[in-house]
């Protein structure tokens, strides 16, 4: 149960449209390593926890992962509102403009739509937390390629504050890594399932 505040995490506030940034943005949106992605692999991850804390971890980063699909919402909403056909085209942003307007669908920079093969959810607690780390780092490798080639400080400066989030779920992650393997067996992290193996002497089976 989620009680929903009716603000932003970090105010967006863009005073120009520029739909050549919201070509780039949109990859954080529903891209193979975007905010869509995220929200959806960290909050269908944490059933097949076996620990509660790990279980909350994953429930309160996916939520915040959603927090961060509305930023890059208004963001790409804010780039390319009141938009003159003239910066349409000569932006390119015609090639998404025909199918959406100026709708806000996730897809990656490159123009594939959202899926859900970009992520994996496997039940298995060391392979899905190994697979967060490394989102959360390439995650930050998309902001930090789009400050790359951003140069508006009204758009620089939530896409800086996304990107910080994205360490510190990273560091999230690694703690709730460490906590795990304190219930495995020290000579075979891989030895059992505790949903299937039983009798294997891990999380107290």
């Amino acid at each position: 149960m989620w009680v929903y505040e009716k603000k932003l995490q970090y105010p967006v506030k863009i005073k120009n449209s520029n739909p050549a940034y919201a070509k780039i943005i949109i990859s954080q949106l529903g891209g193979p390593d975007g905010e869509v992605g995220a929200s959806l692999r960290y909050l269908n991850q944490r059933y097949s926890m076996p620990d509660d804390v790990n279980k909350g971890l994953l429930t309160d980063i996916g939520t915040e992962e959603l927090a961060h699909q509305e930023i890059i919402g208004a963001i790409l909403y804010q780039l390319t509102k009141n938009l003159s056909y003239e910066q349409i085209k000569a932006s390119g942003f015609d090639v998404y403009f025909v199918d959406h307007t100026a709708g806000v669908y996730p897809q990656a920079a490159s123009g594939v739509p959202f899926s859900a093969a970009t992520f994996q959810c496997t039940g298995d607690p060391i392979a899905d937390l190994v697979e967060d780390l490394a989102a959360e780092q390439k995650a930050r490798l998309t902001y930090d390629n789009i400050l790359r080639l951003v140069d508006d400080p009204d758009v620089i400066d939530p896409i800086r504050f996304l990107r910080e989030r994205e360490v510190v779920h990273f560091q999230r992650f690694g703690e709730g890594l460490g906590r795990l393997r304190e219930g495995l067996d020290p000579k075979n992290y891989y030895a059992c399932n505790s949903s299937f193996d039983k009798g294997c002497g891990c999380f107290g089976n």
